[in-house]
């Protein structure tokens, strides 16, 4: 072999090696690249969850206010909030329990003044979600009734805080009730939720004024109810009702 041919074969032997090298550099960097980009995504993917999930089950829209408890009036109440979250309220509160019909608002706050979560939902929700709702309310220190004129499709209320929400499906809603059912806000925490009253606004309608009475008439003990609610007032003998609860 002449040494022309021997440089030449040592030249091509050389571009040879660089092209592979090329193609090597080629293929990692085609590797690293596709490998980053699958972090990446996979990144996005994750943050996406996380950020979506946050905004699924977050108590960030709370609406809170600042009522104190022990505020007893026999007569029908006013509330500021639709439906009322705390203030003045009837002495004999709701029992817990789940109701097919709207009850008396003043009842509702007394039980949610001992600890207890009100749910509400607007009469015609679906069934399926009310079905939904009676699941999450068959626990104890929990209230479930229809609420006409609601302005969401279910509101879970306790004292002093409350939530909107379009569909009783939602994350939110049983982070509402661990949070603050029993929560360290309640004025009474550790008061009972049974014993009180049972009964819908149909069947006992909270009157607009105290009745009048006449200070000639005699009490008489014999007309005196055996089945009053409890109140807190000072405990008597006579049984309270139980809740009705729903079919």
């Amino acid at each position: 072999m002449t040494k022309e041919k021997a440089q030449a074969r040592r030249e091509h032997l050389t571009r040879m090696r660089e092209e592979q090298k090329r193609k090597e550099r080629r293929a990692a960097f085609l590797m690293w690249g596709a490998g980053g980009a699958v972090v990446v995504l996979l990144v996005a993917v994750v943050a996406y969850y996380l950020v979506t999930e946050r905004a699924a089950t977050s108590l960030d829209n709370v609406a809170t206010t600042k009522y104190t408890g022990s505020q007893h009036t026999q007569t029908k109440v006013t509330y500021k909030e639709n439906p009322p979250m705390g203030g003045e309220h009837n002495p004999a509160w709701q029992n817990c329990g789940i109701y097919d019909q709207p009850i008396n608002n003043e009842n509702a706050v007394h039980a949610m003044e001992h600890g207890a979560v009100w749910i509400t939902y607007q009469p015609d929700l679906p069934k399926a979600e009310v079905d939904t709702l009676r699941e999450l309310a068959s626990k104890e220190y929990m209230l479930l009734s229809p609420y006409p004129g609601l302005p969401a499709k279910v509101v879970a209320s306790s004292w002093n805080n409350q939530l909107k929400l379009d569909s009783a499906n939602d994350g939110r809603l049983p982070r509402f009730i661990t949070k603050y059912k029993n929560g360290p806000g309640t004025p009474e925490l550790g008061a009972s939720c049974s014993g009180g009253v049972g009964t819908t606004t149909a069947e006992a309608p909270i009157p607009a004024t105290a009745p009048s009475q006449d200070p000639s008439a005699a009490p008489d003990a014999s007309a005196a109810p055996s089945d009053a609610p409890a109140t807190d007032a000072p405990a008597t003998d006579a049984p309270a009702p139980s809740a009705t609860p729903a079919p």
